[in-house]
């Protein structure tokens, strides 16, 4: 495989795991009584963004070497899907 399309990949499931990451571990403002003036009281109060980059990052690697081991090695195929019609002739 091109490592243009590995990276390709990787950035796909790097932004995949962005949104499984956000939540993990996020209180409220209003779960932690400081409601600041003009803001949602469901935002976060402390995102600490760079804990959850580095979170993502390691999870999406994770993911990713995953997806490679099964495309290397051709664990799952077209074949393996059920319903994909057979794109194969049936005379050759």
């Amino acid at each position: 495989m091109p490592i243009i399309t590995s990276i390709a990949i990787y950035f796909v499931v790097w932004w995949f795991m962005l949104f499984t990451v956000l939540p993990w571990g996020v209180k409220g403002q209003y779960e932690d009584g400081g409601v600041v003036k003009g803001t949602e009281p469901g935002a976060p109060s402390k995102p600490v963004m760079k804990k959850k980059m580095i979170q993502n990052s390691v999870l999406s690697l994770v993911v990713w070497a995953i997806i490679m081991v099964i495309i290397k090695f051709d664990l799952i195929t077209i074949d393996n899907i059920p319903f994909f019609p057979d794109f194969v002739p049936k005379d050759i």
